[in-house]
């Protein structure tokens, strides 16, 4: 018989870069006591972002909020939307072009992330931030 299991984590940010989870999140399943499902994670926000990257080098995260930098830089004039700040519509775009949902199979109680794979907060805009993300968990 399958249940499903809901919270919502909220995440403290001390502004833009990625902020690993996993931790949060895994204990949070434990807490449920499924062991085999399938995980959902919603950030429930329009200039942030999830995704599962690698957690072994920091450079990684580094790497690609400099790409990100460059792709979508603050204060580009091409933009009319600045009503939090020159990176209010930055923001915006950069959470369009990556992930604002994850879906994860649980087994044996945990995520089944690779080895070198942790979920990341990624938060787009340049001061701090409280994010929810919202946890759904179906399985048995």
């Amino acid at each position: 018989m399958l249940d499903q299991k809901t919270t919502t984590l909220d995440i403290d940010t001390p502004g833009r870069g990625l902020q690993e989870i996993t931790p949060a999140v895994a204990r949070w399943i434990e807490r449920t006591g499924l062991q085999t499902g399938l995980l959902t994670l919603f950030v429930r926000h329009t200039s942030a972002s999830l995704l599962i990257q690698e957690n072994a080098d920091p450079e990684v995260q580094a790497d690609l909020e400099r790409f990100f930098a460059r792709l979508v830089p603050d204060g580009d004039p091409l933009f009319r939307h600045r009503d939090e700040g020159p990176d209010d519509m930055p923001a915006h775009v950069r959470a369009a072009l990556t992930a604002v949902q994850l879906s994860i199979p649980v087994l044996d109680g945990r995520m089944a992330l690779g080895t070198w794979q942790g979920v990341y907060l990624w938060e787009h805009r340049s001061r701090p931030h409280r994010r929810q993300v919202v946890a759904h968990l179906i399985g048995s």
